[in-house]
């Protein structure tokens, strides 16, 4: 299980990749998904912001972080002084999976496993290869392991500026997980906290 065949070899443009991922069947995820939901932000972003999944609002938009999370993303990041167009934004996987309740109307966000972040992995390696970002932002622990490995803790590790193979990585928490919290205010300052890091490497 791998989206790996079906990778563009020579892709040199992100909407070339774009375009070929919108009929990956790499993992079953793209079975239920409305449709695939790649990165989106300009080739030189200096700044690559990796985040879990597309959520409900983003499988129908076809965009990712256009829902409550991208909402409290968007505001963060106006407080840490970073311009959302400036970056290049997607996931570690780009189909949303989902359970259905209350009927089977409402979707609810159900994690990614280790097999479907791994098999969707070549993507977000195609996307850094085009990109070749200054920083890599991961937001989460689905991001930090996807690119870091399964032993990375977010917990450990949040905040500090990592020098790897694939270029200077900060990790932080995912917006989502602030919306869910009962300490929002806290951890929100605390993003915000981590963000002004990643724009102090600017």
């Amino acid at each position: 299980m791998t989206a790996q065949p079906f990778v563009p070899k020579r892709a040199r443009s992100l909407g070339a990749l774009a375009d070929a991922a919108e009929r990956c069947e790499g993992c079953p995820l793209y079975h239920d998904a409305t449709q695939t939901v790649f990165g989106e932000g300009p080739r030189d972003a200096r700044i690559f912001m990796v985040g879990e999944q597309p959520g409900d609002a983003e499988d129908r938009a076809g965009r990712p972080f256009v829902g409550p999370a991208g909402r409290l993303l968007d505001r963060a990041l106006a407080e840490a002084e970073l311009d959302r167009d400036a970056i290049y934004l997607t996931n570690a996987v780009k189909h949303f999976k989902f359970v259905r309740r209350e009927g089977g109307q409402r979707r609810i966000h159900d994690k990614p496993d280790r097999a479907e972040v791994t098999a969707c992995h070549p993507w977000l390696r195609a996307e850094l290869s085009i990109v070749k970002p200054r920083c890599i932002v991961v937001l989460g622990a689905t991001a930090a392991q996807s690119l870091m490995g399964p032993a990375f803790r977010v917990t450990k590790e949040r905040g500090r500026t990592l020098a790897t193979e694939l270029g200077t990585v900060v990790a932080t928490i995912h917006p989502s997980a602030i919306l869910r919290s009962r300490d929002r205010d806290v951890l929100y300052a605390g993003f915000v906290a981590d963000l002004k890091i990643v724009a102090g490497l600017l």
